[in-house]
């Protein structure tokens, strides 16, 4: 057995040094963590949860660093001032990463908020979470947006009676300034996406009606949107993002697949079956003035991933194109339901972009009136553009391809923050003629021509019936 021979002083001095070191190599790596989320993950849709306390964390990070590195810069000898000085060099690198990039949100926000030709006229194609009613004044009497999306989030506190007064107050300030009214748009499925509810009755999925047989289907179906739409009307919800119509996978999920969840949402396996439930439904909804949005084309039944995190690709055959796409066709024909598109990508038509941002499938596809074009002349409306899927390459990039490709209503709810972002790149890309004029205008036009047939829907309820 060895004994350290070395001298008490010396063995500690060691263990002291040593414990330095390890200090130095802890702060390193903290340093370059904070660095890292500083560039590429300040105010990201996936850290939104802590933003009130995001910017002040950093800030005192970087600060609380510089001073303890400069310390240890004053108290090092002349050899040992290397790693302090790029320890200090590094807390201010993160100083300035956090000015910057809070500094450049704040900038454009307030360009935002100062509206403009640009401004307001792709403002009118964003539908937009938030976090307090307070925050929605200016953009809804400044036409900088064409929609809310109302979650329980941004509903702590509500009753049925105030929320109604307070969207009720929204759609009498975009009167008064000559703007038509607010979508707000509840996502409200039932089953396991119910993000009303408790504040209006919950319901079970509309699978479990299918489950109960096929006598009646149609009628019960009918009559669970009439009673899901009058509860939501009685909120002042005019738009409503279901039903489901991707058709039921068979399986469980990919392990990887921590939201979507297909396989708990939809209706059934069957294109037949979906296709009776989903327009039924939607007709309850709509005698309700709920405007139905089937979701979420080309459809998600078969795709493998998870688009809220990742990049995901669909190939069908000519089959399974047929069966997949049954229900989106024959569920907007029959009851003028808005269309969810999704992000995930059809290589075979467009390689380039998913299908929410892609001008090939809007325009060929859905609207195009040759060969096997749709001519679907509805409202089309992006899932959340936060979502991994596309906001990887830039939410302002991902507004502008979406608004180019003609999709009338761009969703960016689960982040609010977002949504100044994607607004001012948007506005940006159209001054620089980054986003097609004539495109654009026609699906203004179609926005209107909503609006003008509900107005004249309501005009002739009111009107005095002949006896």
């Amino acid at each position: 057995m060895m004994t350290d021979l070395r001298p008490p002083r010396l063995a500690a001095l060691r263990r002291v040094r040593l414990a330095a070191w390890q200090r130095a190599i802890l702060a390193w790596i903290v340093l370059a963590a904070l660095i890292f989320v500083a560039a590429r993950y300040f105010k990201h849709p996936a850290f939104h949860f802590w933003r009130g306390a995001e910017m002040p964390t950093l800030l005192l990070a970087a600060i609380g660093g510089a001073c303890l590195a400069y310390r240890a810069l004053r108290a090092a000898s002349r050899r040992g001032r290397l790693e302090p000085a790029l320890r200090l060099a590094a807390c201010l690198l993160l100083l300035c990463l956090v000015a910057g990039q809070e500094g450049g949100f704040r900038w454009q926000r307030l360009q935002v908020l100062r509206g403009g030709v640009a401004m307001a006229r792709m403002g009118r194609h964003f539908v937009v979470g938030f976090r307090d009613f307070d925050d929605l004044q200016t953009l809804a009497e400044r036409g900088l947006i064409g929609g809310i999306y109302i979650t329980r989030r941004n509903l702590r506190g509500e009753s049925v009676q105030s929320l109604r007064r307070r969207i009720d107050a929204l759609q009498a300030t975009r009167a008064r300034a000559g703007l038509p009214p607010l979508f707000v748009v509840a996502d409200q499925e039932g089953g396991t996406v119910s993000h009303l509810s408790p504040l209006i009755e919950p319901m079970p999925s509309l699978a479990t009606l299918v489950a109960e047989g096929e006598e009646n289907l149609e009628m019960r179906a009918r009559d669970y949107g009439e009673r899901q739409g009058r509860a939501l009307a009685a909120l002042g919800i005019n738009m409503n993002l279901s039903p489901v119509v991707d058709l039921a996978p068979g399986k469980k999920g990919d392990w990887a697949d921590r939201h979507t969840l297909i396989e708990r949402r939809a209706i059934a396996a069957d294109p037949r079956i979906v296709t009776k439930v989903a327009a039924a439904y939607g007709a309850g909804l709509a005698a309700n003035g709920i405007l139905p949005t089937v979701k979420h084309f080309p459809g998600l039944g078969r795709v493998e991933g998870d688009t809220h995190l990742v990049e995901a690709s669909l190939t069908l055959t000519p089959a399974e194109r047929a069966a997949d796409w049954l229900p989106f066709r024959e569920v907007t024909a029959r009851t003028g339901a808005a269309m969810m598109l999704s992000h995930v990508r059809l290589p075979d038509i467009d390689p380039h972009a998913p299908a929410s941002l892609s001008r090939t499938l809007v325009q060929d596809v859905l609207r195009g009136k040759d060969g096997d074009g749709w001519n679907y002349q509805g409202i089309l409306m992006t899932d959340d553009l936060n979502m991994g899927a596309v906001y990887a390459a830039g939410i302002g990039h991902a507004a502008a391809a979406a608004l180019d490709a003609g999709v009338d209503l761009v969703l960016v709810s689960h982040d609010p923050d977002q949504y100044y972002r994607a607004l001012h790149a948007a506005a940006a890309q159209w001054r620089n003629d980054g986003i097609d004029a004539r495109r654009e205008s026609e699906s203004a036009k179609r926005l209107d021509r909503y609006w003008k047939g509900i107005a004249q829907a309501s005009a002739t309820l009111r009107a005095p019936q002949p006896k």
